[in-house]
């Protein structure tokens, strides 16, 4: 079989009985037919050997701050350099990137040809090449899950790497531990979204289950990855007192110092009757994590300077005000107090 130039064999599947193929990458392990593909729908059967079709072709490039992603206590102030493509493994009714995430409206042929553009042409070479004109040292994989086009991810996350530059997955977690372990040479720092804490709103609302979410994290703090966590509080679903008191409890669990960004949300996609987050669920959710021992906790995608800002956990002192992506950092030495001299977690220099 002549399949075309632009696909790239998955590094990440085995071979299974009558022409199937399990996939690797994330924790729905599909097994897929010749001819099919995974739940992503870019991860495809030809010819008994498992593809990604979506390699070298970003749907979405831009430069971003990388408070944005959002990380804090990652080279606060930086730009990084954040590209996607199409296709994820959740199926998160809330999505606010769903018009590539979800697109599955393209076919394959045997020979691995697509039936219409999904993304251009950005091959790894060429983003950091990019990423080096614009004078940017960081590079994050996001918009949709990275899981999904991991070996894209990989072979640029290994350029860069070569090149002193430093990589971000911005991801559900939803990976297998061989994707961690094969991405991790390459990877600097991840911020997981932690969607809920029970496995009723992972598999209604987002198609997915809990526990791989909770490994992965476990996985990536115990191998040195910096690591943030997100949560997009959804009033109604996964805001109630005891839920979000469960989660501080397990990042704690975790590390006191894990940054925990309670962000708002907003309908979109298919839950268009959703409620905005209200700032007072944001406040309510902050105080609860404090009051659970988690160090560093952050209101996002509200105008809340107070608590979207960094102060030393031992004497209170501001050390990094942010007012929405406008950063100043108020420390001489990066990462360590002026007050107390106490180090705050991070990665502050390079």
């Amino acid at each position: 079989m002549t399949l075309a130039a632009t696909l790239r064999e998955a590094d990440l599947f085995r071979s299974l009985p009558k022409g199937f193929v399990q996939c690797r990458a994330c924790a729905h392990y599909c097994a897929v037919p010749e001819g099919g593909a995974g739940k992503c729908g870019v991860r495809r059967n030809l010819g008994g050997r498992l593809y990604l079709v979506t390699y070298g072709k970003a749907a979405a490039l831009h430069l971003d701050p990388v408070e944005k992603k959002p990380l804090y206590h990652f080279h606060p102030g930086e730009g990084i350099l954040s590209v996607g493509t199409v296709g994820c493994n959740l199926f998160c009714a809330f999505c606010q990137n769903w018009q590539i995430s979800q697109f599955r409206e393209f076919r394959v042929s045997p020979e691995g040809r697509l039936d219409r553009p999904i993304g251009e042409d950005w091959p790894p070479k060429r983003l950091v090449a990019e990423a080096e004109a614009l004078g940017v040292r960081l590079l994050a994989y996001t918009y949709n899950e990275p899981a999904v086009w991991i070996e894209y991810a990989h072979d640029t996350a290994r350029l860069a790497k070569a090149r002193g530059m430093k990589n971000v997955f911005v991801t559900s977690g939803f990976e297998t531990k061989e994707a961690w372990d094969y991405i991790r040479p390459h990877l600097d720092a991840a911020n997981v979204d932690l969607k809920g804490f029970t496995e009723k709103f992972y598999r209604e609302v987002c198609g997915a289950r809990l526990k791989p979410v909770l490994e992965s994290l476990e996985h990536l703090v115990a191998s040195g990855v910096w690591v943030e966590v997100t949560t997009l509080l959804l009033e109604g679903y996964n805001d109630s007192d005891e839920e979000v008191r469960a989660m501080a409890r397990f990042l704690k669990g975790l590390s006191p110092d894990i940054p925990w960004h309670l962000t708002a949300a907003h309908p979109d996609y298919r839950m268009l009757d959703l409620r905005p987050t209200r700032h007072a669920t944001l406040v309510r959710a902050h105080a609860i994590a404090k009051e659970e021992g988690l160090r560093f906790v952050y209101v996002g995608n509200v105008l809340d300077e107070e608590r979207s800002s960094t102060y030393c956990p031992d004497c209170g002192r501001l050390l990094v005000r942010r007012r929405g992506f406008r950063v100043e950092a108020l420390w001489e030495a990066p990462g360590v107090c002026p007050g107390c001299g106490q180090r705050i977690p991070g990665v502050w220099t390079w």
